[in-house]
This record gives C-alpha cells, sequence and structure tokens, in this order.
C-alpha cells in the first residue's frame, strides 16, 4: 500500500535526490564533451584533410602524416619543445619548493612575503613577457645595465642569442607561476602533523634529515601534482614565445605548438596543424602514463 501511495504522489525523496544529482552531473559533462572532447575528436578528423579554411576540405589520407615526420621545421620545434620542458620543469618545481620551505616558518610578515611571490601569478602572461622583453633587452635592458656597471660584463642578447633565448624565457616562466607552484607546497607542508616534527627533535635529527625523511615523502602528492601538470604545460607553451621571440632567432625558440599555430593561422595548413595537434595528444599522453607510472611509486597518500 505504502509503495502504491509513492507512485501516486510521484517520485520518492531519495529518487528526487538522485534526480538532482544527475543533473548536476549532466551540466559539466555536457559542457567537457562540446568544448573538450568532440574539439579532440574533430581536430584527429581534420587531420587526414588538406583545408585552408576557405574551401572544402580534401581527403588526403596520412599525407599530412608522412609530411610531418620529414619537416625539419617540425623536428626542430619537437626537440626544442623537449628542450624547454627538460629546462623549464625541474627549475619550477625546485624553486616553488625552496620558497615554500622559507615561507613554512613561523616568521613576522610571513603572509606579507606569500602575498609579494604570488603576485606574478596574477598579472596577465602579455605584461609579464613585454615586462621581460624590456628586461632583456640587449641596448637599454636593465639586466645587462647591472651586468656591465657592476661586474663590466659586456651586453648579452638574452633573447636575440639563440644560446640563450629558451633559458631566458624560462627564467620568465618560472617567475611568472612560481606563487602558485608555492602555495601548493606551502598547504602540503602546513599539514604535516607537528607531532611528527616533536618526534624528530627528540631523537635528535637533523634539518637535512628532517627535510628529506619527513618533510618530501609527506608532499609527495602534491610534488607529484605539480611535475604532473608543469610537464603538459611546457609540453603546450606558446603565449611566451609569441610575444617575446616569435620563434627566433632562427627557429632556436620555434615550439610544437607555435609551430602548429603558425601553421593553422599563418598558412592555413588546417589539416597539417592538426596533424600536429594529435602526434603532440600521443607525446603527452605517453609522457604522462610514463610519469603516472614511476611516480605513483613513489607516492604516500597517508601521513
Amino acid at each position: 500500500m505504502k509503495n502504491k501511495k509513492n507512485s501516486r504522489q510521484g517520485l520518492t525523496l531519495k529518487q528526487k535526490e538522485a534526480v538532482t544529482g544527475y543533473i548536476f552531473i549532466a551540466l559539466p559533462l555536457v559542457s567537457l564533451i562540446i568544448m573538450m572532447y568532440y574539439p579532440i575528436i574533430r581536430s584527429f578528423f581534420i587531420s587526414f584533410f588538406d583545408w585552408n579554411l576557405l574551401q572544402e576540405p580534401t581527403f588526403t589520407g596520412i599525407e599530412n602524416y608522412k609530411t610531418l615526420f620529414h619537416d625539419e621545421v617540425f623536428r626542430t620545434s619537437l626537440v626544442n619543445t623537449i628542450k624547454w620542458v627538460l629546462i623549464y620543469v625541474p627549475m619550477s618545481v625546485v624553486s616553488s619548493f625552496l620558497l615554500a620551505l622559507l615561507l613554512d616558518r613561523k616568521l613576522k610578515g610571513a603572509g606579507f612575503f606569500r602575498t609579494l611571490y604570488y603576485l606574478p601569478v596574477v598579472c596577465p602572461i602579455v605584461v609579464v613577457a613585454l615586462l621581460f622583453v624590456w628586461i632583456y633587452n640587449t641596448d637599454y635592458g636593465i639586466l645587462n645595465f647591472l651586468l656591465k656597471n657592476l661586474f663590466g660584463i659586456e651586453p648579452v642578447g638574452w633573447i636575440t642569442d639563440s644560446r640563450f633565448s629558451l633559458f631566458s624565457i624560462a627564467v620568465m616562466s618560472v617567475w611568472k607561476w612560481a606563487g602558485y607552484n608555492m602555495l601548493i607546497f606551502l598547504s602540503a607542508l602546513q599539514g604535516i602533523d607537528e607531532n611528527l616534527y616533536e618526534a624528530a627533535a627528540i631523537d635528535g635529527i637533523t634539518p637535512w634529515t628532517k627535510l628529506i625523511k619527513i618533510k618530501i615523502p609527506l608532499v609527495m602528492p602534491s610534488i607529484y601534482f605539480v611535475m604532473l601538470t608543469a610537464v603538459i604545460d611546457a609540453f603546450q607553451m606558446f603565449t611566451e614565445i609569441f610575444i617575446m621571440t616569435k620563434g627566433g632567432p632562427g627557429y632556436s625558440t620555434y615550439t610544437v605548438s607555435y609551430y602548429l599555430w603558425s601553421n593553422a593561422f599563418e598558412y592555413s595548413k588546417m589539416g597539417y596543424a592538426c596533424a600536429m595537434a594529435a602526434v603532440m595528444f600521443v607525446i603527452i599522453m605517453t609522457v604522462t602514463l610514463v610519469q603516472n607510472r614511476i611516480m605513483n611509486k613513489k607516492v604516500q597518500y597517508d601521513a
């Protein structure tokens, strides 16, 4: 009788809660499908066509991929991208972690310094890139001015010399994003149980041992997250190159993302650009899976 009564009245409370939950899940899921999954599938589909955005696409099969693997500029861009990952990711992770260690102390003004280090994060990347273009300027940049007047070093082409350009942009990018990763590490460090430190102090361990044996193992989930996102972001780096060097000098700062954009929107080779995107998707996915396999063995999720 009770079930019949509920059926006449409509959905039960449990069923209403379930429907509400499905609605809340459906909204972001639809957005994810429209904004992410469909473009990925569509991009892969377009990679088999020759399309300049103005005419009807022409099916070419795997010709774009054949051309891609014989393209010297693409190989150079891929090498530069890997160099960028190897330069930027360690610098970013280490500098952010060191900043977090410095702020993980009971110091006066710690909140001020935390805000100060985070300020570059909220600044637009275009503004930061233009700022560093002026700082790095060979003729009137403040960096060369200081080096010449303090140490007698002749002006260096920080972004006009192929030997320094990629590293110089990496320094700028680290300065821009160090505050974001610093907060993640700082949150993890401050979440460590103080009893562990007290027990370690009783045992008389050194600060270095405390760092190696207590802090790093317990913040390893945060290190894993920061490294994973840093690697993915580094493979997709574009804005810094576009603003500061346009891929120069020569092809020394050409990355795959910049070369992809150039083919898509400067030369209208949309199919060729989509083929690059598909290759980069496979590379990033492979690197992420390998990184996940390696790091998961070292991650400890319980204190």
